[in-house]
């Protein structure tokens, strides 16, 4: 069986910009089949695409991420999937932003622990401006909480299988309402993410066409 590249994207907020990424991918020649978008923080790894492609990795495949911090932002879980990834999967991965955090290139003896260093050192750097970041955050919300704002209801995260039930849905194999008791959303929250799930793929297309014009 041929080793395939697989490409990830995330963005933390669902209003970030992910053509940047998907270029960088494109650039690559990963196939968009096999490119996976999250729009949710770093903190942790509970997330529905990343989650999906770690099920298809196989060894020797590849995984290309634009940057450490797409990854993650924690010290401890970027050394993990790391760890998951070259050792338990036994696959490659690629840090565009970074050419020394490249698996594919560091097999050496020598190569590996430089590569182990920059990892460690970008790692820490990573967590601790999540971490200035998570101070801001509290101050700021804090600060508005004092001037009486009042801040809505968390989220529902969407589940590991949104683009299979996106598919039935667009196909009409089943209704909206059955997509969104599916999702444990109502009519207008299923709608928006309707709605993101398609910028999504008409950037992908966009994004795609545009690098093969380059």
């Amino acid at each position: 069986m041929s080793s395939k590249v697989y490409g990830y994207i995330r963005v933390s907020t669902r209003e970030q910009n992910i053509d940047r990424q998907i270029v960088s991918l494109f650039k690559e020649k990963v196939d968009e089949k096999n490119m996976f978008i999250d729009r949710q923080s770093g903190k942790d790894f509970q997330r529905p695409a990343y989650e999906e492609m770690m099920r298809n990795i196989q060894e020797g495949d590849l995984i290309i991420v634009k940057s450490i911090d797409r990854l993650g932002r924690n010290y401890h879980e970027i050394m993990e999937q790391w760890r998951i990834i070259t050792k338990e999967k036994k696959a490659d991965i690629r840090i565009q932003d970074m050419p020394l955090l490249d698996t594919t290139k560091t097999k050496d003896l020598l190569g590996t622990f430089i590569s182990d260093i920059v990892l460690q050192l970008l790692s820490f750097v990573a967590e601790n401006e999540r971490n200035n970041i998570r101070q801001r955050q509290a101050e700021g919300i804090a600060a508005a909480k004092a001037k009486g704002v009042r801040f809505g209801k968390p989220t529902i995260p969407l589940p590991e299988n949104f683009p299979e039930l996106y598919q039935e849905w667009e196909a009409a194999h089943i209704s909206l309402e059955e997509f969104a008791r599916s999702c444990n959303m109502g009519r207008s929250t299923i709608y928006k993410h309707i709605s993101r799930h398609r910028k999504d793929l008409c950037r992908i297309n966009f994004c795609r066409n545009d690098a093969r014009k380059k």
